[in-house]
């Protein structure tokens, strides 16, 4: 494993600007930047039916979903060959970060969004660049500087290019998962809540939109239910999260593939 002064190099001072930039045809607001706390939850899937209609009063489905807030997601994860993005979430550091690329299948644009997500302890930091797929590898592979009009958006690049580069960051697993999406309106409108399901993950290598077969990264019969907040979880999910006997967790979606796979790679080493 590479040295643990490594995997922090180059840490810069988030500013937490968020910045809201409205996309043409007809896509919704793009958020570009924020800081958030983000809390989550484990809950069987089979109490989901009887907890989300007890949301109602308090949220609304996301309107980027297809039906009822429902989207799917899929995430290209990059780490050190040392994997010290894995092991700082595993050892709880409280400043930490890595390196992804997003998309959401099925959607109404092929836009890929690459994003650096930190953490700096109970604050989620969060910077995202949206281009096309191709320049997405490209800027992750290091191989490349971009020169961008957007002076914020050229400082995204910069940075996602030194860590490439400076990290040794390379293409780790695919995550892809079905998400179901709520935000909150009136009473919490900066409010955003999750439900996660069918997590799912596969090694990968510049190939995130190749159909490849993947396999379970958490418990089927598991959901992870993420809640997204500018300041407090509000009471009122407080008390809907006791009534359903949510337990809170630290799962890491990432670590769960990597995990995954590794208990995949020594069965097979068995088997041999």
């Amino acid at each position: 494993m590479l040295p643990r002064k490594r995997a922090s190099a180059g840490l810069s001072a988030a500013r937490g600007v968020r910045r809201l930039v409205a996309l043409r045809r007809g896509v919704a607001v793009l958020i570009k930047r924020f800081n958030r706390f983000e809390i989550k939850y484990a809950i069987p899937a089979s109490q989901l039916a009887a907890f989300k209609p007890d949301l109602g009063r308090f949220v609304k489905g996301d309107a980027h979903g297809v039906r009822r807030g429902f989207y799917s997601v899929a995430s290209l994860y990059f780490d050190t060959p040392g994997l010290d993005c894995y092991a700082n979430k595993v050892d709880g550091l409280r400043f930490r970060r890595k390196l992804r690329i997003r998309m959401y299948p099925g959607s109404d644009t092929d836009a890929a969004f690459v994003e650096i997500k930190q953490r700096v302890n109970r604050t989620v930091q969060k910077r995202r660049l949206a281009m096309s797929l191709a320049d997405a590898y490209r800027l992750c592979s290091g191989a490349a500087r971009f020169k961008l009009s957007d002076a914020d958006d050229q400082e995204v690049a910069d940075e996602v290019r030194y860590l490439v580069t400076s990290l040794q960051l390379r293409p780790k697993n695919v995550i892809a998962y079905a998400r179901q999406a709520f935000v909150g309106y009136a009473v919490d409108p900066g409010m955003r809540l999750t439900f996660d399901t069918m997590i799912r993950t596969r090694r990968a290598g510049f190939d995130l939109e190749r159909p490849r077969r993947m396999q379970l990264a958490y418990p089927a019969q598991m959901a992870v239910m993420e809640v997204k907040a500018n300041e407090r979880v509000p009471h009122w999910l407080v008390s809907l999260l006791a009534r359903y006997q949510c337990t809170l967790t630290r799962v890491s979606k990432y670590c769960a593939g990597i995990e995954a796979l590794g208990r995949r790679q020594r069965q097979v080493r068995t088997r041999t």
